[in-house]
This record gives structure tokens, C-alpha cells and sequence, in this order.
């Protein structure tokens, strides 16, 4: 009876310590949370890939730090009719706000990238058609890919984009809001639900220390 006890209070003891383990001291139950403790944790550099836009033409980080400021990412692809168009619609409702600062006399130095991973699609005409139906003003938002199919994989393992083919033509994928500092490194994710949340923070970085 006292072996049977105590081999069940060991056992009990070891799940707590693995739970403890595998959820960072509890503060996460999923793979998503634990990535983004992670990146809030340790920031994730953009890798130096090429890209691709509407009057846009050189390299990610060099984008991302082009204005000293910070910018939120999304990925996209032209062709979608679900996910995406949640995450137009948000964006959307941020470059409104950002306008409104502008308006205000209270510019940030906040931006909006959305990158394409349908890269053989989505050149360069194709990316522009789309900023125009969203009335994305390429100031404040901009829409690239990364026209290397290599390059292009080797930026969504990074930053732990998760995109399949459905064998269609179309694709299913995981949705969030990349907050990116002024030295291109991805140092928040938020869920799209978390707009404002996103935006309020990129605010706030790109005021920078107070």
C-alpha cells in the first residue's frame, strides 16, 4: 500500500515537473504559445531574402528598417477568400487609426507589410491590383513576395509561418499580426482577434525609450 503511494506521488511529481517544462513554468498549454513566449523572449531576425513589390525592390531587413520604425506583418496571398480577407479588414482598421494620427498631428512611425507566399502569382501587378482594392494608401502599407521559392520557405520556417497546399490552387494557413522592430527582428505575435492589442504596442515601440 505505502510502495503503491509513494510510486503515485513520484509519478504525480514527475508530470508537474514536465508540465512545468514544457509550459515554460505554466505560462503556456500550446506550440503557438510556447513561439510566442519565445519571440517575446528572444526576437526572431528576419532573414536577408529578397523581395518584391509595387515600386519596392531589395531586401527584407532593409525594408523592415527602412524608416527607423516598426512595422506589422502579415502573410497573404491574392487569391484567398477566407483567412485573408479577416486580415485585410484588420488592417484596414489600422491604417485608419494611423491616418487619424497623421490628421491629429500625431504621426508614428508605425507601417503594414503584407507579404505574399503565393509568389508565382502574386508579381508585382497582381500585388498592386490588390492594394488598390483594400484603398491601402503605400505609405503606410505595402504588399511584397519573395520571388525566390527557396528564399521564400526559408523566411516562413523562420518566423514559423505554416502554409499547405490544399492541392487546389489554394492554401490553408495560420493567421497572426508580426510585430517587427527598427532592426527587422520580430519581437511580438498577436492573434488577429488582438488588433488593437498589435497596434498599441507597435505604437509604443516606435515612440521608442520615454
Amino acid at each position: 500500500m505505502l510502495r503503491t503511494a509513494l510510486a503515485s506521488a513520484l509519478l504525480l511529481l514527475g508530470g508537474w515537473a514536465a508540465a512545468g517544462w514544457l509550459t515554460y513554468d505554466y505560462q503556456v498549454w500550446t506550440d503557438e504559445g510556447a513561439r510566442r513566449l519565445e519571440v517575446a523572449l528572444r526576437p526572431v531576425a528576419a532573414p536577408s531574402v529578397a523581395v518584391q513589390g509595387p515600386g519596392l525592390d531589395g531586401s527584407l531587413p532593409a525594408l523592415l528598417g527602412a524608416d527607423g520604425g516598426v512595422t506589422i506583418v502579415d502573410f497573404i496571398y491574392t487569391h484567398c477568400e477566407t483567412v485573408c480577407l479577416s486580415l485585410g479588414s484588420s488592417f484596414q482598421q489600422m491604417q485608419a487609426v494611423l491616418q487619424a494620427d497623421q490628421a491629429a498631428g500625431r504621426a508614428s512611425r508605425v507601417r503594414l507589410l503584407s507579404i505574399s507566399f503565393d509568389g508565382g502569382r502574386d508579381d508585382p501587378a497582381a500585388l498592386a491590383a490588390y492594394a488598390r482594392g483594400l484603398r491601402a494608401d503605400p505609405a503606410l502599407w505595402r504588399f511584397v513576395r519573395v520571388p525566390d521559392a527557396g528564399a521564400q520557405q526559408t523566411l516562413l520556417r523562420t518566423l514559423g509561418v505554416v502554409v499547405v497546399p490544399d492541392g487546389r490552387g489554394d492554401f490553408e494557413h495560420n493567421a497572426a499580426l508580426l510585430v517587427f522592430d527598427a532592426r527587422g527582428r520580430m519581437v511580438r505575435i498577436f492573434d488577429l482577434a488582438e488588433q488593437q492589442l498589435a497596434l498599441n504596442y507597435a505604437r509604443h515601440l516606435a515612440r521608442g525609450p520615454q
